[in-house]
């Protein structure tokens, strides 16, 4: 693994056998880092839009998940 920092960029050289998933995870929590890295928000109301989204989400998609009634 080799990390360097060129002017305004990191640049970071991975194995070819380093497992694909993990680095997509690391590279979405990055992405997330960037992308949240001005935000005022609070904990607590990220959390209850998470909630309102997801109960949304699943109001709108159950019947595919759910038994039909026969």
């Amino acid at each position: 693994m080799e990390i360097q920092r060129t002017g305004n960029q990191i640049i970071i050289t991975l194995p070819a056998s380093v497992d694909l998933e993990g680095v997509q995870r690391l590279i979405n929590f990055l992405l997330y880092k960037e992308a949240t890295k001005d935000s005022k928000a609070r904990q607590e109301e990220v959390d209850k839009l998470a909630r309102e989204v997801n109960k949304q989400w699943w109001e709108d998609n159950k019947e595919r998940f759910l038994p039909k009634n026969i």
